[in-house]
């Protein structure tokens, strides 16, 4: 994958773990754009990015997100990814919540949609979810040194378990 495609969020499947979280981040923007009509219902959206000298960085970590108007729950994130040879060319992406349910007192969605150019891309259902089984704090800590330091993948696995 070229970089370009990682100025994005990687946790779109999850809101909680998004750019969303960022707000005392001085290096990320966050515009209020106002309150809109989506897919028949009332959202706030917010745009998210990451300000920079050059205008193709902060279009390239520009993330739009619809907030439900009264509970504020996430409903989509929009954002665009490109191919790898051009930066310049957007494929727009939305990613869509829905179905929301309370575990463990989270508001987890257990229905995800990712569209691609308004095609449907992945239809996602969740069918159980776990909060915070099996984990220690010890598997949070940050390891002493690098070669302690666990790959991207197991880190990946870690959080898999935990939701």
């Amino acid at each position: 994958m070229a970089l370009h495609n990682c100025m994005t969020d990687a946790a779109w499947f999850f809101p909680a773990l998004s750019s969303l979280m960022l707000t005392s981040n001085p290096a990320v923007l966050f515009t209020y754009v106002g309150q809109e009509s989506q897919n028949g219902l009332a959202v706030q959206h917010i745009r998210v990015s990451r300000p920079a000298s050059a205008p193709l960085f902060t279009h390239l970590s520009t993330m739009d997100f619809y907030l439900d108007a009264s509970s504020l729950l996430p409903l989509s994130v929009s954002f665009a990814l490109h191919p790898d040879n051009d930066a310049a060319q957007d494929i727009q992406t939305e990613i869509r919540f829905a179905n929301y349910q309370t575990v463990s007192g989270i508001r987890v969605p257990f229905r995800i949609q990712k569209l691609v150019q308004g095609s449907l891309f992945l239809d996602l259902t969740v069918t159980s979810v776990a909060v915070n089984t099996g984990l220690t704090d010890s598997d949070f800590t940050v390891a002493a040194s690098r070669r302690d330091f666990p790959c991207k993948h197991e880190i990946f696995a870690r959080l898999l378990l935990a939701f």
